[in-house]
């Protein structure tokens, strides 16, 4: 069925047309590769600080040291988690959801020695309520009790990207990000820039007349009232209740 939707589009132009263009940007893209290179190469010269190896976290044991969490491997990442106390599954954060829900294939990681962790900033018997909700099985620890040892001189609550490396018994932080650094867990947005329309966002420089339908991620990470990644669970019969919450 032939439909129009209005909406707009590129110009059109022959194949030889085409790939000349895509083949300039090509440049570019190799180009930007290539930096994307070299800040990574940058940031494995970075100088590390020490953390408390036997900082307790809570996990499914109760209290574990963070030595423990690297569960016998050589480097950690850990996700920090995001958490809305006393609020049900449908008011917990969407970014996090998001972001922490996409990392479920972990052996990759696993074969170069790193352990992938969720760090959450909620009580743990509630929050890994909330793992269980979405399906995810990946190691989870709360952090409520030590975030601030943990994020020294960051702002606690906050979502982070952190990794560590083990020395023997000794860790060491030797690398963190927040923001937009935490989108390299996704593969949506990197999927969504090669498309014409792109993430279809406000910020985003299209030409004029592109669809622009978001304001802010929430919009997109977050729908009728819950993070869009709730609805399927929910459809396929789990129960989001998170337990007593006081």
């Amino acid at each position: 069925m032939n439909e129009s939707t209005n909406a707009a589009l590129p110009k059109v132009v022959d194949r030889v047309a085409w790939q000349a263009e895509l083949d300039a940007l090509r440049v570019r893209e190799k180009a930007h590769t290539r930096e994307g290179d070299a800040i990574a190469a940058a940031r494995r010269r970075l100088p590390m600080v020490e953390v408390d190896a036997a900082i307790q976290l809570i996990g499914p044991d109760g209290p574990v040291s963070l030595l423990a969490a690297f569960e016998g491997r050589r480097q950690l990442i850990a996700y920090f988690h995001m958490w809305h106390d006393d609020q049900p599954a449908a008011e917990q954060c969407e970014g996090c959801t998001f972001y922490n829900g996409q990392v479920r294939e972990r052996s990759h990681l696993h074969t170069r020695d790193a352990t992938y962790a969720t760090f959450c900033y909620g009580p743990y018997e509630q929050s890994v309520r909330y793992r269980d909700f979405m399906g995810w099985d990946g190691p989870w620890y709360s952090v409520r009790e030590c975030a601030e040892e943990l994020l020294a001189g960051r702002r606690v609550g906050v979502f982070y990207l952190v990794c560590y490396l083990r020395e023997g018994d000794r860790v060491f932080e030797t690398y963190w990000t927040t923001g937009r650094g935490a989108e390299v867990l996704d593969n949506n947005y990197a999927l969504l820039d090669r498309t014409v329309y792109g993430r279809q966002e406000t910020w985003e420089d299209s030409p004029a007349g592109w669809p622009q339908h978001w304001d802010v991620d929430r919009d997109t990470l977050r729908v009728r009232g819950r993070p869009t990644a709730q609805w399927a669970r929910l459809e396929a019969g789990r129960s989001d209740d998170l337990g007593d919450r006081s």
